[in-house]
């Protein structure tokens, strides 16, 4: 009851707040073209309108479109346009005057009445025989209020006098062959036709504006944006995840970010502390490369606990690359790489809110709020809450089933962008997250590290700041060159039961990318300089482990389109790290088109990293098994090796139109295959835990195949199945490694029923896991060798009201599928037989839950 007070009452709050907004403005956005070249236009365009009282005002290079909000009671299109002839751009009525024109700077000297004004070419000039052929790619969209700009399918874009012609996919992408300069002609149905000059082969985004509603009685237009997908324009196999596919689940966080995605497997560390854990290519997160906006933030101590650091409402879009990612973003790719764009304070809505709670009694509030100070600088505050306060023990095992405890986080971010191509951004982080588990009668206060009650405390803190300088080249728009930079300090003092574990790290982080081509755009690189340095301090128990990480490197990337259907990508790095020298990490992406809809993918890398024993692995904590290092080879570290591993495989994707209307198949294979790995062995004895160097062969294989189509209109289908075989040598024994299932079926269903009500039903089947080896212990405290197979399903009903409100109402693990006793000894968790780690499926039952977000764009 509690928690549906809170509710109601931030509900009552906000509606007054849209209703005393709704009462003073009358906003309304138009998208038209206003003729501009580069990124002095755009500033110049943008900053004429912001002082002219618009409410806000983007412009687009690559298009040319202009997407401006404004009050009607105060101001009209026609003024718009004429304030933008004054400064001098052209616009659909308005023509600025030569004068005005001409005193542009000469990067600023745009096309005027569709023709070049430095070619001197006519309307019906014609190309000259023979002349060299360049592919240009890019993407038609159209501008959705709801959605942002979402694909047209099948939209007509051909080179105007020539036969070449091409038509957009599934995703709104196409590719054409021209002779440059060229003019190339864009139409749809339903929609204004649109000219554009093309003078080199960077990726355009053209987005068409609706004709009015009399042309469109007899018209309907169909196509939709879809909320996962690998771009045909990408050499890597990179899947693309839209923040209206994070929507279709209750996305508290990253770790919860893939409840609808068939490649990144979701679980628990242990049945103790709630830490969740994913896996990609059948490998811990730990074999995956983890970055924020291109910045690895969370690596080193906090990977196992890093991906509860983002909440959900935080994330603007994700993208899981399978296999090894691209040199210039370092070395640990090794079975891919998931990036995190977090919300821009130049494109956010000016005010969001979502509000979460769930039965088990967790509670969530997130508010991010933007500003745009002045024609240079926007800010955005992100501030988010989490917490749980009661008491939940649904198996009656004696231990909570989910850690009370709270977190606090906040982002500001800082924007700049002046009319000299200089681009700068900066973020300051702060995080404190607060966790107690263990049996249900602990108090902290009496019983910390002693026998009277099991429990565990984590108290983890986070503090960075990072940031991107970047500078364009205004009249060479393919040259940049970009410094990323972050500096965090990440401290996490913690119990379990009798066992202590204090941990520090100190980072920094520097990658210099300058990018440019040889000859033509056919021909790009990247190079650059990255730096790391990392101060490690871990106690466990009464050990001590330090150890400083300093690596800087070199990386150079090149990239060869030898056609339309051909794209290779080949990067090497060299780093050199204090303890281990110099480290070289090849990697290689080639992709074919068969045709625009048809793509196949091949890449071939190396990475390397430094295992964290401890942290990696916290969650075998929650358990009276002794940790011991074995063979140490060095007094570096823990004395273990760096890991090493090769990783290859390919993509096949195929998009169609069955019915008019879309879908897609892909397929995939990756093998990883390691030269060095660090063991870690659950399977020598049930009360201790190995680490050691690998002997022998440690490898992961994966298939999978996935569908999408639209079953009928406004139903969207997701089918996959995945096939893993993941073996380690353990002491001369090749085996399954634990807790995996090799085969895992989904299916995903999303019904748009109207623009106000969306239903998302997802449901999965996984297979048998090996368990670890329990023989040793007592008959009542054995295991059995597998544990069996299971189905998981989620709901959610989502209801929009206007353009301000949606009210979610969900529920995790519908079927009530619970692992049965999953803490061995949990009535004497102090024997030498207690183990929390032992988790193979949910813990909780069914799981219902409630929320709301409101917006003010």
């Amino acid at each position: 009851m509690k928690t549906i007070r809170l509710l109601a009452a931030m509900l009552l709050v906000l509606a007054g707040l849209s209703n005393a907004n709704a009462q003073k403005k009358n906003i309304i956005t138009e998208t038209f073209r206003v003729n501009g070249e580069c990124i002095q236009c755009q500033n110049r365009i943008e900053s004429a309108l912001r002082s002219f009282g618009t409410d806000k005002a983007s412009w687009s290079i690559e298009t040319k479109m202009l997407t401006v909000s404004y009050d009607s009671t105060k101001l009209s299109k026609a003024k718009i346009e004429k304030r933008l002839a004054d400064v001098g751009h052209d616009t659909e009525d308005f023509k600025a005057d030569a004068k005005t024109y001409e005193s542009l700077p000469s990067c600023c000297h745009y096309y005027r009445n569709n023709m070049p004004v430095s070619t001197g070419l006519t309307p019906n000039s014609s190309r000259e025989q023979g002349a060299d052929m360049q592919t240009i790619r890019g993407v038609i969209l159209e501008e959705s209020k709801q959605a942002g700009p979402v694909p047209l399918v099948g939209a007509t874009i051909y080179c105007i006098g020539t036969n070449h012609i091409s038509t957009t996919d599934s995703e709104g992408a196409f590719s054409l062959q021209c002779a440059l300069p060229t003019q190339v002609a864009v139409s749809y149905v339903g929609y204004k036709p649109d000219t554009l000059n093309v003078n080199s082969t960077d990726d355009l985004k053209i987005i068409l504006k609706p004709s009015s509603a009399a042309n469109l009685n007899e018209v309907t237009v169909t196509g939709k944006n879809p909320t996962t997908y690998i771009s045909s324009l990408s050499t890597l196999n990179t899947l693309n995840i839209g923040s209206m596919e994070l929507t279709k689940a209750a996305c508290c966080n990253l770790s919860e970010s893939f409840e609808t995605s068939p490649s990144v497997d979701v679980t628990y560390s242990d049945a103790v502390t709630g830490i969740k854990q994913i896996q990609l290519l059948g490998l811990s997160g730990n074999y995956t490369q983890i970055t924020t906006e291109n910045t690895p933030e969370i690596r080193g101590l906090a990977g196992s606990y890093g991906l509860t650091f983002i909440p959900g409402p935080w994330i603007e879009g994700i993208q899981v690359t399978k296999g090894t990612g691209s040199v210039v973003n370092g070395f640990e790719s090794i079975a891919g790489q998931i990036n995190v764009e977090e919300l821009k304070p130049d494109k956010m809505d000016r005010l969001f809110v979502n509000a979460y709670a769930n039965e088990a009694g967790r509670l969530e509030t997130t508010t991010n709020l933007s500003q745009v100070i002045n024609d240079n600088w926007s800010t955005a505050l992100l501030l988010h809450a989490n917490g749980v306060g009661t008491r939940n023990d649904n198996n009656d095992d004696g231990f909570l089933d989910i850690p009370k405890g709270r977190q606090l986080n906040v982002i500001n971010r800082w924007q700049y962008a002046n009319t000299k191509g200089v681009f700068a951004q900066f973020a300051i982080k702060a995080l404190s997250d607060r966790r107690q588990a263990g049996q249900t009668d602990f108090d902290a206060a009496t019983d910390k590290l002693t026998t009277n009650q099991y429990g565990v405390g984590i108290d983890v803190s986070q503090y960075g700041l990072s940031g991107k300088l970047g500078y364009i080249f205004p009249q060479q728009k393919y040259k940049s060159i970009g410094f990323i930079f972050s500096a965090h300090r990440y401290n996490n003092s913690s119990y379990y039961g009798l066992t202590s574990y204090n941990a520090k790290q100190n980072s920094v982080y520097a990658n210099l990318i300058y990018q440019s081509i040889i000859g033509t755009t056919n021909h790009k690189f990247r190079t650059g300089l990255s730096f790391i340095d990392d101060r490690y301090n871990e106690t466990y128990n009464i050990e001590n482990f330090k150890r400083k990480e300093i690596v800087p490197g070199a990386f150079f990337e090149y990239t060869y389109a030898a056609s339309d259907k051909f794209t290779a990508i080949g990067g090497l790095r060299f780093d050199y790290h204090n303890a281990y020298g110099l480290m070289t990490t090849p990697r290689l992406h080639l992709k074919y088109d068969f045709t625009p809809q048809t793509n196949l993918r091949f890449s071939v890398g190396s990475g390397f990293r430094t295992a964290n024993i401890f942290a990696e692995n916290s969650g075998l904590f929650a358990s009276a098994r002794q940790y011991s290092i074995l063979n140490p080879t060095s007094n570096y570290g823990y004395g273990l090796s760096p890991e090493k591993a090769w990783n290859y495989g390919f993509n096949f994707v195929r998009k169609f139109k069955l019915n008019n209307r879309s879908g897609a198949f892909s397929f995939d294979a990756y093998r990883t295959s390691f030269t060095n790995q660090v063991v870690v062995d659950v399977d020598a004895s049930p009360q201790e835990i190995n680490f050691y160097n690998l002997k022998g062969k440690s490898f992961s294989n994966s298939l999978q195949a996935e569908f999408n189509y639209e079953l009928i209109k406004k139903l969207d289908v997701r089918l996959a199945y995945r096939w893993l075989d993941v073996r380690t040598n353990y002491h001369g024994t090749v085996l399954e490694k634990p807790l995996i299932a090799k085969h895992r079926a989904f299916v995903n269903l999303a019904y748009e029923a109207s623009k106000q009500w969306k239903f998302d039903l997802t449901t999965q089947w996984l297979s048998k896991k090996r368990l670890p080896y329990t023989g040793s212990n007592p008959s009542d405290k054995q295991l059995g060798l597998y544990s069996p197979a299971f189905v998981q399903m989620s709901a959610q009903v989502t209801k929009q009201f206007g353009d301000k409100w949606d009210v979610y109402v969900g529920a995790e693990n519908l079927t009530n599928f619970k692992q049965q006793n999953p803490i061995v000894s949990a009535d004497q968790p102090f024997s030498p037989y207690f183990d929390g780690s032992m988790v193979w499926g949910p813990i909780y039952g069914r799981m219902v839950y409630v929320g709301m977000r409101f917006r003010i764009k």
